[in-house]
């Protein structure tokens, strides 16, 4: 994508940092694109960089402010309005990655018509994706599948790419969703792809390669979660893994979004994502586990993973925070 960079990270009114996951993931992986956030009265999410205006943004260099939300159902809210306008008027772009296209905005669409400014769209397919056919394809493949959304699956995958890349290893992170296509400049929204296509555009995104290469791919939402598990299906059938990475962020209460829903163990989860893989692939194994423990302090995050690693038998990190030597190591073995 040709989205000008450095950004200022729009937050809105988030009610908390997982709203503002966008932001934190651009703001984690591609530092040096961010030079500052904007956050509305009532905001609860803070990325640690500098509250700027449009004007101290423009300014410090910025030259695209992106919607660093990602709320339930992926609206633009009318409240965001005017700043989104002054922005265009004060020379920026807009990025978004939220269902509600920008272009689809008329007032924001005639706006940035008259100030000669460009609207990002990061959720649009951009290619015919084919039907999924199943046909086993050379190269090897990881995905990392959750007990919910928003676990950690996309930094497992990241972590991982670094951790492999260092080592000499031959292995490309594969963005599917708007915070991954955002910080690497490509890959497949898959949720915006047409239902029937959804595990085509997988293949497609992971196609053959060469035999000791690993694309690790994105991971969304979770086969337990009754919003978004087409997608993690999709991402199961159409990226036919070698390995899954079971994720989890233990200190959750229920389902995000859903009071009434309670999370699956890992071992649910590890049921439940490797009898639907090796429908794809029938020597898929569980290679480790990645524990989100932002939440916990690191003595009780070191001492529930060790615990899990007891009792599930796989190796267990935190990837962001410990490294993610130990999930190198279990693929390096396979």
């Amino acid at each position: 994508m040709s989205i000008p960079t450095p950004y200022l990270l729009f937050l809105g009114d988030a009610p908390d940092a997982l709203a503002a996951k966008v932001a934190q993931g651009i703001r984690d992986w591609r530092p040096e694109y961010a030079v500052g956030q904007f956050r509305l009265p009532g905001c609860q999410a803070d990325m640690g960089l500098p509250d700027m205006s449009l004007t101290q943004a423009r300014a410090a260099g910025a030259r695209t402010l992106v919607i660093g939300v990602a709320n339930r159902g992926g609206v633009i809210g009318t409240h965001w309005k005017k700043v989104l306008v002054q922005a265009l008027e004060e020379g920026f772009d807009l990025a978004s990655g939220l269902h509600t296209l920008l272009r689809d905005e008329e007032d924001l669409a005639a706006v940035a018509r008259a100030t000669g400014r460009r609207l990002h769209d990061v959720r649009v397919p951009s290619v015919r994706y084919p039907i999924a056919d199943g046909v086993k394809r050379r190269g090897r493949r990881l995905l990392a599948v959750g007990t919910d959304c928003s676990v950690g699956k996309m930094y497992t995958a990241l972590c991982m790419e670094r951790e492999m890349r260092a080592r000499g290893m031959s292995a490309t992170f594969r963005a599917t969703g708007q915070t991954g296509i955002l910080i690497t400049g490509d890959g497949v929204p898959l949720d915006a792809v047409i239902a029937d296509f959804m595990a085509g555009s997988i293949e497609w995104l992971t196609p053959d390669n060469d035999a000791d290469h690993w694309d690790l791919i994105e991971g969304q939402g979770s086969l337990f979660h009754v919003s978004y598990s087409g997608v993690t299906l999709a991402l199961i059938h159409g990226g036919q893994p070698d390995a899954l990475i079971l994720s989890e962020e233990p200190t959750r209460t229920h389902m995000r979004g859903l009071p009434g829903y309670s999370l699956p163990s890992l071992e649910a989860l590890r049921d439940m994502a490797l009898a639907m893989a090796r429908i794809a692939n029938p020597a898929c194994v569980v290679a480790g586990v990645s524990v989100n423990t932002k939440a916990m302090d690191e003595s009780s995050a070191r001492t529930h993973l060790a615990a899990v690693e007891d009792r599930m038998g796989l190796p267990a990190t935190d990837p962001y925070r410990f490294g993610a030597g130990k999930l190198v190591d279990a693929l390096a073995a396979l």
